[in-house]
């Protein structure tokens, strides 16, 4: 179970926010507040791993509330809001989803599920190398936000993820390009880590796709290749050294 809160000073969306938690097996409310204040409160008193933050309150809004966490204590964060325009600054904050009011039962479903993911990631990464889960136990399809649309891609089909400022471009197989409003980190972290790996501050690269390697590059074909940046070459090396240690 995650363990969850729902903040927004509206009363109406307020009990939206509950009555969709209720439906998500996988979702517990531990607290229902009407501002950040009494979030705060709330979160000393609970653990909480996910936050349905409405954007616009008094007093202090989403956002500086969010701000107001420590990194390393922060929830993961789900924003709601009737104003689009704070998607990008949401994004910023690493918030996982972004709801735009009014969002139904499906949109709200869709976000749940990505936290859902994120936090089975989060988990099996925490756990000693004994209780690991096996390699290709996570989900064959992932789910984007992409041209007013929800796209079906399955994971095995993405060849590699570039960073372009606060978007994602997912490259698929078929040589066609998903844009979606994702922070590569969280992306990385929603991805299954045997498969995919962050070569560069602006790449991440499915491993399975890779067709050589040599001077700061990976080759997915004959003339296309990605950097590998200075950062992650030896966490790369020490990938290829373990598959194919005569190649070192």
């Amino acid at each position: 179970m995650i363990k969850c809160i729902a903040i927004d000073d509206e009363p109406l969306a307020l009990a939206q926010l509950r009555a969709y938690i209720s439906k998500v097996p996988f979702l517990e409310l531990v607290a229902a507040c009407g501002s950040a204040a009494e979030a705060q409160s709330a979160m000393e008193t609970q653990s909480v791993e996910l936050m349905f933050v409405d954007i616009n309150m008094p007093d202090m809004n989403g956002m500086e509330f969010v701000r107001s966490i420590a990194e390393e204590e922060r929830p993961m964060i789900i924003f709601t809001t009737a104003y689009a325009e704070y998607a990008v600054d949401g994004f910023r904050l690493d918030a996982i989803d972004y709801l735009l009011k009014p969002f139904g039962l499906d949109e709200f479903r869709h976000a749940a599920d990505k936290a859902l993911s994120l936090s089975e990631l989060r988990r099996r990464d925490s756990r000693p190398d004994s209780e690991a889960e096996p390699a290709g136990t996570g989900h064959e399809y992932i789910s984007v936000k992409a041209d007013h649309k929800v796209a079906l891609v399955r994971v095995a089909d993405i060849v590699y993820i570039e960073s372009d400022s606060e978007y994602v471009r997912l490259v698929l197989e078929d040589g066609s390009r998903i844009m979606t409003l994702f922070r590569l980190k969280n992306m990385e972290a929603t991805l299954p880590s045997e498969m995919f790996m962050r070569i560069h501050r602006s790449y991440i690269v499915n491993l399975r796709r890779i067709r050589g390697y040599a001077k700061g590059r990976v080759y997915l074909g004959e003339d296309e290749y990605l950097p590998i940046g200075e950062n992650y070459r030896e966490t790369f090396q020490t990938y290829v050294g373990k598959l194919f240690p005569s190649a070192l």
